[in-house]
């Protein structure tokens, strides 16, 4: 009788481990390396739009993939996607800056010029660290 409230109480509660989702080994916001956490933007996207803006690359493949399938048969965007996926896996150490051109290329991004090609200038990003920490993190061994 009372193993049945408890179990309503159970259900209605959060775990911990999905309050803090980036949290480190100890359970506690690794701020080295995700930077600062806001809860709030994790919740709720800031305006209803947002979700569209982040899904347009995706949606925008899945169309372009649908008019290549109708127009050149089946095995054209499984051969893209194929091609895609290989230039992912090849990736450069993490302390390095990829431009990803091969990605850019096969996408048909290298032709335009966009709000990150001009205010993204690599020599002034914060992604350079020590490089030996970073690889070890990479490789699990921190």
């Amino acid at each position: 009788m009372y193993s049945r409230g408890l179990k309503s109480q159970l259900k209605d509660s959060v775990p911990v481990g999905e309050l803090a989702p980036n949290a480190g080994p100890y359970g506690v916001h690794d701020t080295l390396r995700r930077g600062f956490s806001n809860i709030k933007s994790e919740l709720l996207p800031s305006h209803p739009l947002e979700i569209l803006e982040n899904n347009f690359r995706l949606n925008q493949d899945k169309m372009n993939f649908a008019t290549l399938r109708n127009i050149q048969g089946l095995h054209a965007p499984l051969k893209l996607q194929m091609e895609c996926k290989a230039v992912k896996q090849a990736q450069r150490l993490p302390f390095l800056i990829s431009s990803n051109i091969a990605l850019e290329t096969l996408q048909g991004n290298d032709e335009y010029i966009g709000f990150e090609d001009i205010l993204n200038d690599p020599a002034q990003s914060e992604v350079m660290g020590e490089p030996h920490l970073m690889m070890e993190y990479k490789l699990g061994l921190l």
